[in-house]
């Protein structure tokens, strides 16, 4: 939808901005992004065949280390 111009950006009526933040917690990954942390989200049947994080991660060392190997010593598929 198109903005009209001279619109305001108020806050809707049926919007309780106090509401909304209730429980909200400043800060609450502030260190993870210092820290670099990359947050990736993944489609559902991705997730599913993972437990947990670490077998993610160990799942992409793995994809990383086969992309390594040179091509004449790749097994042949077939």
């Amino acid at each position: 939808m198109k903005k009209q111009s001279g619109a305001s950006d108020k806050l809707r009526s049926e919007y309780d901005l106090a509401d909304l933040l209730k429980g909200g917690v400043p800060g609450k990954y502030a260190d993870r992004y210092r820290a670099g942390t990359n947050l990736v989200l993944l489609a559902p049947d991705v997730a599913a065949a993972f437990p947990d994080e670490r077998a993610v991660n160990e799942a992409l060392r793995l994809v990383v280390r086969l992309a390594r190997i040179p091509k004449a010593e790749r097994p042949s598929a077939g």
